[in-house]
């Protein structure tokens, strides 16, 4: 993943810069509350503070990344950094050791594999799916128990609590006390995705770090340079996921294969005015979420200018394999009128969806008026 440095984190340089500011003028307060809504980088954000609160040789904006200290907070094993999320009982953890503590290996390959993750999605890495997720009672002892030995080798302790929303009340009063007058050298970071259900007695003692969502030319920076997307790929997928870096991963990882058998057998169904398969892909278009629905859509807009490429000038075509096998044929029946006239239409439909169009009629409308432009 590689963000335990503010460097590797796209954009944000005013709440980066203000972080580094406060630990050059040790004005280190001992408990912040990072909130971000869900897939922005308050997690990662979090983590690269706390490396460079504990760096050897930091430079004057980063940690240095080389040092004992960076190399193990980059693998989630420093003795001195502490982790708290929620968790639930699984087929194999019950009782006393649903805590943190007993999830720390699948929390390590989380955040290697989905730092922007959420809840959901967590859940799913420890297996805890249909359960409700937790901080409790017995997470706050654990809490109070890890902070009152003295750092290892460390120049801060550092608490992270990932979404203290779900603290069990009786959790977070365990831990008032501490929160408020911390062992010295010691610091709670805690990251929130929903500071409005926190407690208003959590909220008094923390000092708050707001971290906007990503803008889209920071989200599609971000996946030129560090996912290799074509930068008109990346603008598209920037503009989709609306600042949640989650999504727009997400999106990379599955946008072509759904969108492309979805968007050729739309286009085969409107060639053929097989009304009856219309339907139940509107049906189909209606149980996608919303993010997917506005992906085909988009999908579908790229494959109709691709293809008058291929019929204009066709080396210039970028569209290869399945894909372009498929525009092969579909260029020489669509010309660039049919084009045009159901762009348009996919721009419309594209439109009200944003403005919570029912899904089903927009895309059956969708369905037989681009059935129409073909005959």
């Amino acid at each position: 993943m590689g963000a335990m440095r503010f460097s590797e984190i796209g954009g944000l340089s005013e709440v980066r810069s203000k972080l580094v500011h406060a630990v050059q003028n040790t004005q280190i307060p001992h408990a912040q509350l990072f909130v971000g809504k869900k897939g922005s980088p308050n997690l990662s954000l979090a983590l690269a503070y706390a490396t460079f609160l504990n760096c050897e040789t930091p430079t004057e904006t980063d940690s240095c990344g080389t040092c004992a200290s960076c190399v193990k907070i980059d693998k989630y094993v420093h003795p001195d950094i502490h982790f708290v999320f929620p968790v639930s009982t699984t087929k194999n953890v019950t009782g006393k050791d649903v805590i943190s503590a007993s999830f720390l290996k699948e929390w390590r390959s989380f955040l290697i594999e989905s730092p922007f993750g959420d809840v959901n999605q967590w859940a799913a890495a420890f297996g805890g799916e249909d359960k409700q997720a937790n901080i409790s009672k017995e997470e706050s002892r654990q809490i109070i128990k890890n902070l009152s030995l003295k750092s290892f080798e460390a120049k801060y302790k550092v608490m992270i609590i990932w979404l203290p929303e779900f603290m069990h009340p009786s959790a977070a009063n365990g831990i008032l006390k501490i929160l408020e007058e911390p062992p010295e050298k010691t610091v709670f970071l805690l990251v929130s995705n929903d500071h409005e259900k926190l407690l208003t007695t959590i909220l008094s003692r923390t000092q708050i770090v707001t971290v906007p969502k990503f803008t889209d030319q920071e989200l599609a920076s971000i996946l030129t340079e560090k996912h290799h997307l074509e930068d008109k790929r990346a603008q598209q997928i920037a503009h989709l996921a609306d600042g949640d870096l989650n999504t727009a991963l997400r999106l990379v990882n599955n946008i072509d294969n759904d969108n492309h058998a979805l968007f050729e057998n739309l286009m085969r169904q409107c060639f053929k005015r097989d009304f009856t398969s219309m339907v139940q892909h509107s049906d189909n278009f209606h149980t996608m979420n919303k993010v997917a629905q506005k992906s085909l859509l988009l999908y579908a807009m790229t494959m109709l200018r691709e293809s008058l490429v291929r019929s204009s000038t066709p080396e210039l075509a970028r569209i290869n394999g399945k894909e372009g096998e498929f525009l092969e044929n579909f260029s020489k029946v669509m010309s660039a009128d049919k084009v045009f006239l159901i762009s348009e239409k996919l721009n419309q439909a594209h439109y009200h969806l944003e403005r919570n169009a029912s899904a089903k009629m927009l895309f059956l409308n969708l369905s037989l008026q681009i059935s129409k432009i073909i005959k």
